[in-house]
């Protein structure tokens, strides 16, 4: 039986971490190697991912010399060159390279704060330091957004990319911040123009995020984007997508219209219905539906479970069926299996009875109940 894959063992190992020592040795040959891999190591079978950074910049503190300025150089020589600056997306770096953004939060947060926004914007070239730039945003507020103008237009585009990453409202795994969507909007304003994918990602979540509390105020602002075309006309359409796709799921009207979807379209739905209407957890179904354009429209089609919960209540989840451009007097034949799996780590399955929705551009046009047990 194939071993189960582990991140935090790809990820933090002896090699990683044998990696990280020799870079510090490289630069200080009194640097003790192997002392600070047996170190890092012995705790390591106890410790989760987040953990071993945090591992790690703590037991940096007993191997780098002396004061925090003093660290600060010699993490600057330990350094290798930055990521390749001809790439233009998913170049991440590696995350050995995390515990030094954390050992920085660490010593440099309080009394150290240029200095550390200097060494914070050389490591994001080698490792993005989406994660430590938020403890300062929290600390320094001013004078983080003040650096991060110039960071904006910064040569090296994991620079630019931090202020859009690192300002998201909803980072996954990152600290909450206290700053305000106008704060952080300017220096959107700046970057969805940028040539690099791994900074208009950047963006398009970003907005995505602050889609969650203000949907409209992102449908204005990638209208505008549209019509100043300071973006290539195709990436500028990636960017909308995916900025998007949180209130599509919802059928946002102002969003779908934004992508050529009309929120009232002229079709009918015809025959929704299961090929059963009780089945228990495990198992799956199959339904089918038939949809006629009564005119020429561009349709996006999902599927929406209300979902028994925990409580007794129900709640909808949103699966993507179909995007299609039909014409007037077309059939289109609509055929999905469900499977509602058993065990699942992410979503658990209660019985009762549930009930599958049509949606089509953000309007539930049918639906039908059927039974879990």
């Amino acid at each position: 039986m194939a071993e189960k894959y582990s991140l935090k063992d790809d990820l933090f190992n002896a090699d990683s971490v044998g990696y990280l020592a020799d870079l510090f040795q490289a630069a200080d040959p009194s640097f003790q190697t192997q002392a600070f891999k047996n170190e890092v190591l012995a705790s390591f079978p106890s410790l989760e991912l987040k953990q071993r950074i945090d591992h790690i910049a703590q037991v940096l503190e007993n191997h780098l010399l002396g004061e925090f300025p003093t660290a600060v150089q010699q993490i600057h020589a330990a350094l290798p060159a930055p990521l390749d600056p001809t790439r233009s997306d998913d170049d991440f770096g590696r995350f050995i390279f995390a515990p030094l953004g954390e050992y920085v939060v660490n010593h440099g947060l309080e009394n150290h704060v240029e200095m550390s926004l200097d060494l914070l914007e050389t490591l994001t070239q080698r490792f993005s330091m989406e994660f430590a730039i938020r403890p300062f945003l929290n600390r320094w507020p001013e004078r983080v957004l003040g650096r991060m103008q110039a960071w904006a237009k910064h040569d090296n585009y994991h620079v630019r990319r931090l202020v859009s990453e690192g300002t998201r409202p909803k980072l996954p795994w990152g600290m909450k911040i206290g700053l305000q969507v106008q704060d952080s909007l300017p220096f959107l304003d700046d970057l969805y123009a940028d040539q690099t994918r791994f900074v208009t990602r950047s963006v398009a979540n970003h907005l995505n995020d602050i889609a969650k509390t203000d949907p409209d105020l992102v449908v204005e602002t990638l209208t505008r984007w549209q019509s100043e075309a300071r973006q290539d006309a195709k990436e500028m359409a990636w960017i909308i997508r995916h900025a998007l796709r949180g209130l599509v799921k919802k059928g946002h009207p102002g969003a779908l219209a934004l992508l050529g979807y009309r929120a009232d379209p002229d079709v009918e739905v015809i025959g929704l219905q299961p090929d059963r209407d009780c089945l228990t957890i495990g198992e799956s179904f199959m339904f089918e539906a038939r949809l006629k354009a009564r005119s020429d429209e561009a349709l996006m089609v999902d599927y929406v479970i209300d979902f028994v919960k925990a409580n007794g209540r129900t709640a909808p989840k949103v699966f993507k069926l179909k995007q299609v451009q039909m014409r007037a007097g077309e059939v289109l034949k609509l055929q999905k299996k469900h499977l509602f799996k058993k065990g699942a780590t992410t979503f658990t399955h209660y019985p009762g009875v549930q009930r599958l929705s049509l949606q089509v551009n953000g309007a539930i046009l049918a639906g039908f109940d059927f039974t879990l047990e």
